[in-house]
């Protein structure tokens, strides 16, 4: 087996070996993953941290070895928290917030042997709850983007994904899946939960970070803040229920 990691800024992750296919999710810089299967122009991967499997174009692949792939698994990452930054190897290039830093040291991160300087800000997470709120609000009016994982562009379940992630807890990719985490909760609502909302049918379709005051804050055309109650989200500017709760779930 094949491993790799991003040394690009942002990968798109396909759910076809196509670039008309659709993106599903993204790779960010320092992120690193399984090759499951070669094609001529693209490889089917599996990302580490939350085991969403995709498929990325060749020559965006970075080839690492085995035993560096075992060491970031062990690795507690650094992640840079600025919304863009600039990181220092061969070349300078752009790295969004959540980019993972590898065996970060001394202003240094290290990817197949060659070293990136990194004097930005950085994080290996929070266990303070109160944390979850104020990285939620650096993507406030961020364009909705399906199966985007970044301020220039983000989902529902991306958006609560790299929040979540930037306070050192790693959760799926998905809302269908993010619904399986933590317990249901009815009373002790605190700010950081996560609510879900659901379709006619009943499938999960959406998912928000609470916030005080009745207030939660998702991707929905933007990242936004609207009201929330037992039927679901209210949107005041369009006088409507847009979405309808499901369940609120504490996972911290």
């Amino acid at each position: 087996m094949k491993f790799g990691i991003s040394t690009i800024s942002i990968v798109p992750v396909r759910s076809e070996p196509n670039d008309r296919s659709e993106m599903t999710t993204q790779l960010l810089f320092g992120e690193h993953y399984k090759v499951l299967e070669t094609q001529k122009k693209w490889s089917k991967i599996q990302i580490a941290h939350d085991k969403y499997v995709g498929w990325v174009s060749n020559n965006q692949i970075q080839e690492i070895n085995q035993d560096e792939f075992e060491r970031l698994e062990k690795d507690i990452p650094t992640l840079s928290t600025d919304i863009l930054d600039i990181i220092e190897g061969n070349f300078h290039q752009p790295i969004i917030i959540g980019s993972v830093l590898p065996f970060f040291k001394s202003d240094h991160a290290l990817i197949n042997n060659e070293m990136f300087k990194f004097t930005g800000n950085k994080t290996q997470g929070f266990s303070q709850k109160k944390h979850l709120i104020s990285n939620a609000l650096i993507f406030l009016n961020a364009p909705y983007l399906w199966g985007g994982r970044t301020p220039f562009g983000i989902d529902c379940s991306g958006f609560t994904q790299i929040v979540y992630r930037l306070q050192g807890i790693k959760i799926p990719r998905d809302a269908y899946q993010q619904i399986n985490l933590g317990t249901t909760v009815d009373d002790n609502i605190e700010e950081g939960d996560l609510a879900f909302f659901e379709n006619k049918s009943g499938k999960i379709v959406h998912v928000g970070i609470v916030m005080k005051n009745n207030q939660i804050i998702h991707a929905s055309g933007k990242v936004r803040i609207d009201k929330l109650d037992k039927n679901g989200i209210f949107n005041s500017e369009e006088n409507k229920y847009t979405h309808k709760l499901h369940s609120i779930k504490k996972i911290i």
